[in-house]
């Protein structure tokens, strides 16, 4: 595979998970700018929390798609697994930090998903398995997905996944820290004390404070809807 033909194929997934599905659906149906609202995060939970409920599925289905697509894609080509699990990736550092949205974006665990199911449909099941948890009986899940990711790389190999799926597999976990800690630039406290507890609640809580629920119903301070 030639080297310009890589570098377009790499790029054509950074481009493709950089589509900001639930800002857009935020944008059309309700007029809504959906970084100034709850998490901030450009994600299916807060297109959710804040446009509507049904609008969760497309806007998850489309950011499954954005790395299940062109993994899949890949894999059709005989590119090889390494390649379709890199241009999985990719895809999900543009959803994370999209260019077309000055690189504010989402958290990636559905594009994760949607890479695990074409390369690894075991690690799908693990991902979902400790979020249903923590949704049903915490009604808190971003702690429960942490630990997914964390375990992950050791459940993958465990199960017999190829070199480079556990490969994959630690990429995910850490740009899942990356973004956990970076949250689209967020400022932190002054104070050094104060800038160990929000990254402390960020890596663990995927948050600034310790209620969730005071979290994700953040508006912005003119709102009145």
């Amino acid at each position: 595979m030639s080297v310009v033909y890589t570098i377009l194929i790499f790029l054509s997934g950074y481009l493709f998970g950089s589509i900001p599905t639930a800002y857009l659906l935020g944008r059309l149906i309700r007029g809504r700018d959906i970084r100034h609202y709850g998490s901030g995060t450009v994600s299916g939970s807060m297109v959710y929390e804040h446009i509507a409920h049904w609008a969760v599925v497309p806007v998850g289905l489309f950011d499954a798609a954005k790395a299940a697509l062109p993994a899949w894609l890949a894999l059709q080509l005989d590119l090889g697994v390494g390649v379709a699990i890199a241009v999985g990736i990719l895809a999900a550092i543009g959803h994370n930090w999209p260019v077309f949205l000055h690189f504010t974006g989402g958290r990636g665990l559905s594009t994760f998903l949607g890479l695990l199911l074409v390369v690894f449909p075991w690690g799908l099941a693990w991902i979902l398995i400790p979020l249903a948890i923590g949704y049903l009986f915490f009604k808190d899940s971003p702690p429960f997905a942490l630990f997914s990711m964390v375990t992950l790389p050791i459940f993958t190999f465990l199960l017999g996944g190829s070199a480079f799926v556990v490969w994959g597999t630690i990429c995910m976990l850490v740009i899942t820290i990356v973004k956990r800690l970076e949250a689209n630039r967020r400022p932190l406290p002054m104070d050094a004390k104060g800038r160990r507890l929000v990254l402390l609640r960020r890596l663990i809580l995927d948050r600034d404070i310790s209620s969730h629920a005071d979290w994700i119903n953040r508006r912005p301070a003119a709102s009145i809807d």
